[in-house]
C-alpha cells in the first residue's frame, strides 16, 4: 500500500490542496482573498509540473489500475502548465467582469486532478471515474457567471452533451467487458492476442466515440462553438487547452495500452476523425465573425492535425502528437492572452472586426498575434509548422500517405481565416478601436508565446528527445 501511495502521490496532494482551500474558503476567505488563492493554486501546479518532471521510471499502483510513466508524466506536466497559466491570465479579466469566486480555482484544480487521473488510467473503471470528475468541474465552471444567460445555455448544453458522451463510453465499456471479461487494458490486450471479436471491435467503437468528444473530434464537435463562446473566456482558455491535452492521451493510452495488438481495426476510425475534423473545423471557421466561436472551430481543425499522428499507430506518431499538442497548447495560451484583453469600454469584445487597424494602435501586440495566427496556419519557419512537419511525416511513415495529402489541403484551407485576422489588424478599416489597456499577465504570456513560435525552431526547446522518450513507454 506504501508503493501504491508513492505513485499516486502527486494526485493524492492535488486533492488534499483542493480540498483544504474549499474548506478555507468556506469557512473563512470566501470571495476576499480569492486573487491570493489563484496566484497560491497556480503555484502549486507549476511545483507539482516541475515534481513530476523529476521522476523517472514506469510504475503500477492497485494492481495494475493506475500506472506512471513516461508518457503520463509527460501529458501531466503539459497539462498543469496550462492550468496554471489559466488561473494566471484569468485573474485581471474576473475581476473586472465581478465574477471572480474563491470556488474557481478550486474547480480548475479538480478539474486538472481528473485529468491526471485520466492520462494515468489503465482499467475501464479508472479511465470513467478521471474523465468524469474532469467533466463535472468542467460543467460548473463553464456555467460558473450565473447572471449571465449564455454562460447558463453553455454549461447545460456542455451537460447534456456530456451525458451522451458518457453513455457512449460506458456502453464501450460494457461491451468491452463483457467480451474481454476484464475491464483491466492489460486484460484487453490479451482478449485481443488471436484478433478482436465483433464484440470488442464495437465496444472499441463507442469508447472511441465517447473519447471524441471530449476531444472535440468532428462529428462529435457540436458542442464547442456553442461552449467556447457561452462560457467566460478564461473558462474557454482551460478547455482549449488542457482538457484536450488530458483527453487525446486518454485515447492514445485506450488505443495502445488496451487494443494495441489491433492497431488496423482502430487506425481507420482514428484516420477517419482525423479527416473529418480537419476539413469541418478549416472549413467551417471561415464564416465565423466571433473571435471564441473562430477558436472552437480552429481548435477541431487542430485536433484533426494531432489524431494524423495518432492514426499512424507507430512509436513515432505518438512522439509527433505529443509535440504537436504541446505547440499547439503554447500557440493558444498566447492566442487567448489577446482575446482576454478585446475589450471597449470596459466590456468584453468579440467581434474580429474590432482589430480592424489595430496595428495602427498597438504595433508590438499586433505583430506578436500575427507571429501566433502565422504559426498555427503552419507557415514556415515558425514553430506551428513544425508541428504539421512531425504529424504529416508520422502519417507517411504510418503508410496513411493519403491522409496526410489531405491534411495538407485542409491546413492551406484554414490559412484563410488565420491571415483574415492579420489582414484586419493591418489593412481593415478602422471603426470603433478597442481599449488598450492590457494585464501584465496577458502581456507577458502574448510575448512569451510569440517569442517561442520564432526561438523553438532552432530545436523545438528540446522536445523531440523527451517526446521520443514518453512515446516509447506507451509504445513497446
Amino acid at each position: 500500500m506504501t508503493g501504491d501511495f508513492d505513485v499516486i502521490r502527486p494526485e493524492v496532494y492535488l486533492a488534499l490542496y483542493a480540498i483544504l482551500a474549499l474548506l478555507v474558503g468556506v469557512f473563512t476567505i470566501k470571495d476576499r482573498a480569492t486573487p491570493i488563492l489563484l496566484w497560491l493554486t497556480a503555484a502549486v501546479m507549476a511545483l507539482m509540473a516541475w515534481w513530476i518532471g523529476t521522476r523517472s521510471g514506469t510504475d503500477v499502483a492497485f494492481a495494475g489500475l493506475f500506472v506512471d510513466d513516461g508518457f503520463s508524466r509527460f501529458a501531466k506536466i503539459l497539462i498543469l502548465a496550462a492550468g496554471a497559466v489559466t488561473l494566471l491570465l484569468s485573474g485581471d479579466y474576473l475581476t473586472r467582469s465581478g465574477t471572480l469566486r474563491f470556488e474557481y480555482p478550486i474547480l480548475v484544480a479538480l478539474s486538472v486532478l481528473g485529468m491526471m487521473v485520466m492520462v494515468s488510467a489503465s482499467d475501464l473503471i479508472v479511465l470513467y471515474m478521471g474523465l468524469e470528475l474532469q467533466a463535472l468541474a468542467a460543467y460548473v465552471l463553464t456555467s460558473i457567471r450565473r447572471d449571465s444567460v449564455r454562460s447558463t445555455e453553455a454549461g447545460l448544453k456542455f451537460f447534456v452533451l456530456g451525458a451522451l458522451s458518457s453513455g457512449l463510453l460506458l456502453y464501450g465499456a460494457s461491451l468491452t467487458y463483457g467480451y474481454a471479461g476484464t475491464t483491466s487494458f492489460a486484460g484487453v490486450v490479451q482478449a485481443t492476442q488471436d484478433g478482436a471479436s465483433l464484440g470488442l471491435i464495437f465496444g472499441l467503437v463507442f469508447v472511441v466515440a465517447g473519447l471524441a468528444f471530449k476531444i472535440s473530434a468532428a462529428p462529435f464537435h457540436m458542442w464547442t462553438p456553442d461552449v467556447y463562446e457561452g462560457a467566460p473566456t478564461p473558462v474557454t482558455t482551460f478547455l482549449a487547452t488542457a482538457s484536450k491535452v488530458a483527453a487525446i492521451g486518454l485515447l492514445a493510452r485506450v488505443v495502445h495500452d488496451a487494443f494495441g495488438l489491433v492497431a488496423g481495426d482502430w487506425q481507420q476510425i482514428v484516420a477517419f476523425l482525423s479527416l473529418v475534423s480537419m476539413f469541418v473545423g478549416s472549413i467551417a471557421a471561415i464564416g465565423q465573425t466571433n473571435i471564441k466561436r473562430l477558436m472552437a472551430y480552429s481548435s477541431i481543425s487542430h485536433m484533426g492535425f494531432a489524431l494524423m499522428g495518432l492514426a499512424s499507430a507507430t512509436a513515432f506518431g505518438v512522439q509527433a502528437m505529443l509535440i504537436y499538442m504541446a505547440i499547439y497548447v503554447a500557440m493558444n495560451l498566447g492566442t487567448f492572452a489577446f482575446i482576454l484583453s478585446m475589450e471597449r469600454n470596459g466590456q468584453p469584445v468579440t467581434d474580429i472586426r474590432s482589430l480592424n487597424m489595430y496595428s495602427r494602435r498597438e504595433p508590438l501586440r499586433a505583430f506578436a498575434l500575427l507571429l501566433l495566427m502565422f504559426s498555427m496556419a503552419g507557415v514556415p519557419p515558425l514553430l506551428g509548422f513544425f508541428a504539421k512537419l512531425e504529424v504529416l511525416r508520422a502519417a507517411v511513415g504510418g503508410g496513411i500517405v493519403w491522409l496526410a495529402i489531405a491534411g495538407m489541403v485542409a491546413s492551406a484551407i484554414s490559412a484563410f481565416f488565420y491571415l483574415r485576422l492579420v489582414y484586419f489588424m493591418y489593412f481593415g478599416e478602422e471603426k470603433d478601436v478597442l481599449d488598450s489597456r492590457m494585464g501584465g499577465v496577458q502581456w507577458t504570456v502574448l510575448m512569451v508565446s510569440a517569442a517561442a513560435m520564432l526561438l523553438g525552431v532552432i530545436n523545438l526547446f528540446g522536445m523531440e528527445p523527451l517526446a521520443a522518450a514518453a512515446a516509447a513507454t506507451l509504445v513497446n
